[in-house]
């Protein structure tokens, strides 16, 4: 590391002794770059075995790395915990400014413990920490947090701010954390862990310098990659339609869920496509920190008042590929004006807007199969397509006024054992399942990954690709494909970049970036550190209970024609497997 680099300064704050120190770290950053990397060795140091995730002992843990505030599109944070929601290994990422602000504070790393006695916000500011009161702010949701909080916190510095809405005040598992008001730590309820601590908010403001080994490399390399990020057609492709494009390829080769995966494509699916939405609804477009992409695509929806028609609410409401599957063809709900006021609702109270889609997909067929009753729903008839209903589901998940709605304030998984049709529930190692149904590489993906996510180790990237060469890869190759890619995505998320500069970030150009920033690994030294990240990653989750003979894969699987056809049961245990061998 370079001499004086803050990277490898780790803040500590006791929420319930209302205290913080500062520690060198440089023996974590060095070996394990920074990012996910430092993040896991953190919660092996922090996290006790077993511990229940709303125990004041379990961790928030925010990390970057060394090309965050240096390097264009190095633009996440990632956050780990024990995730109350699977009760295994959390980890989320995230856009917006947070990254550059804590790199800018002086920090590699923030690490959250204890338990406030009243609702509190803290506020990072260089090397001092505030403990605000918050309770004025418990209750608002996510849009109105962030807006008090501005005009509290008031000065200069490059400022974040990562909070939470009513979900996570109500420990619902799958409740996000809103950073920037369109970004989110969204996947495996790192929003509960902050209600569970009564922390409301944190908010990071960063005013220092980053050093470099050579100016004169480092302008050189940050031009160079600069002009792949603005030129790469792939990039021009996330600006222009951002991940919405994903919305009709995926239903021409049937491999986009539709309504519970009953199907997997639909004649209606371009009424919500990428570009029907860019065409109608779009609003404006902007950016992460340090990146020209400009991939964050924001609808303004056109509202009259109920009793002023000449007067119009127009909501800014950030969409992406996931949201439009979770929430509109996940549900049927194929109109965008519906699916962009249950997506509003959603982001509001600050749910994870993939689990809240899936859960309530499971929850309409088990309606339609009478598991459950207008008794249990509170009169509601969940419907495919009626996207008013499933507001008024959403808010009562929220209440969670009967035991029916107290159920699905945790997830598929856990609904589906008190009230049947796990064969229909779609969660992946307790997961809701992402947006994919290409092939078995996409589920297998989602079952063993590390954090049960679709940005693991990209299965469904790899069913495409089969399926571009009309050639089905043996079950070890499968498996050794995606452990290959989830190892360098560990490097990637180390970093810590964005995935979708993936193809510019070549391990030879990662290599050259870190000689800037004071590291010396070779493409191959790369891979293997990768692989050793991942191999830390199951340490935890072995620790904590993860077994891959427990592993549930859910009936609907295979009984819906995927892109590559029906995919074969005993093909994807092959598979499952060979990466247990290689990882256990």
């Amino acid at each position: 590391m370079i001499e004086g680099d803050p990277l490898r300064r780790v803040l500590y704050v006791d929420l319930t002794k209302k205290i913080f120190y500062i520690k060198d770290r440089k023996d974590l950053f060095e070996k394990w770059l920074g990012g996910v990397g430092v993040g896991i060795q953190l919660l092996l140091e922090e996290c006790p075995p077993g511990i229940d995730p709303f125990s004041p002992e379990n961790p928030i843990i925010f990390t970057v790395g060394p090309l965050n505030g240096l390097f264009p599109v190095a633009s996440k944070t990632i956050a780990t915990f024990k995730s109350p929601h699977t009760g295994n290994l959390g980890e989320s990422h995230a856009g917006g400014r947070s990254a550059i602000a804590i790199r800018m504070a002086g920090y590699g790393g923030i690490v959250i413990k204890g338990k406030s006695e009243k609702p509190v916000y803290i506020v990072v500011d260089g090397d001092k920490v505030y403990f605000r009161d918050a309770s004025a702010l418990w209750g608002m949701s996510t849009f109105a947090t962030g807006r008090v909080i501005r005009e509290n916190e008031r000065g200069a510095g490059f400022r974040t701010i990562m909070r939470i809405g009513k979900a996570g005040e109500e420990l619902i598992t799958y409740s996000s954390v809103t950073t920037e008001t369109y970004r989110h730590f969204g996947r495996l309820g790192l929003g509960a862990v902050f209600g569970s601590k009564k922390l409301k908010a944190v908010v990071v403001v960063g005013k220092r310098q980053l050093p470099v080994s050579s100016g004169r490399e480092y302008r050189i390399l940050y031009d160079k990659i600069f002009k792949l990020v603005v030129e790469s057609p792939a990039m021009r492709k996330y600006h222009e339609l951002g991940t919405p494009e994903n919305v009709i390829p995926l239903n021409k080769i049937g491999a986009l869920p539709i309504k519970n995966l009953k199907e997997a494509s639909s004649s209606e699916a371009e009424n919500i496509s990428g570009e029907r939405i860019l065409r109608d609804y779009l609003g404006r477009r902007i950016a992460c920190s340090h990146c020209p992409t400009g991939c964050i695509h924001i609808a303004a929806l056109r509202e009259p008042y109920k009793d002023e028609p000449y007067f119009y609410k127009t909501s800014m409401i950030s969409y992406d590929y996931e949201p439009i599957y979770a929430l509109g063809t996940m549900l049927g709900i194929f109109d965008p004006e519906g699916f962009l006021k249950l997506l509003d609702e959603v982001e509001k109270i600050g749910m994870d807007a993939m689990s809240t889609g899936v859960i309530l997909a499971w929850a309409t067929e088990a309606f339609e199969k009478k598991l459950i009753s207008k008794e249990e729903t509170m009169g509601l008839e969940l419907k495919w397509g009626d996207y008013e209903t499933y507001i008024f589901a959403v808010r009562n998940i929220l209440k969670g006024e009967n035991e029916f709605y107290r159920a699905l304030r945790r997830g598929v998984e856990y609904a589906s054992s008190i009230y049947g049709g796990k064969e229909f529930a779609m969660a992946m190692g307790g997961n809701e399942m992402p947006g994919y149904h290409t092939g078995p590489g996409c589920h297998i993906g989602a079952l063993v990954g590390s954090r049960h996510g679709h940005l693991d180790n990209a299965g469904y990237s790899i069913d495409q690709d089969m399926l571009k060469k009309n050639r089905i890869l043996s079950p070890e190759e499968l498996g050794a494909a995606i452990l290959k890619e989830e190892g360098w995505r560990q490097i990637l998320s180390s970093l810590v970049l964005c995935f979708f500069a993936r193809g510019i970030y070549t391990p030879e150009i990662v290599s050259e970036t870190l000689r800037v920033s004071g590291f010396e690994l070779s493409p191959a030294e790369l891979q293997e550190l990768g692989e050793k990240i991942h191999k830390e990653k199951y340490k935890f989750k072995l620790k904590e209970g993860f077994s891959f003979e427990d592993l549930r894969i859910p009936e609907r699987i295979f009984q819906t024609k995927s892109a590559l056809g029906e995919i074969s049961k005993e093909y994807m245990m092959k598979t499952i497997e060979y990466i247990k061998k290689k990882l256990v």
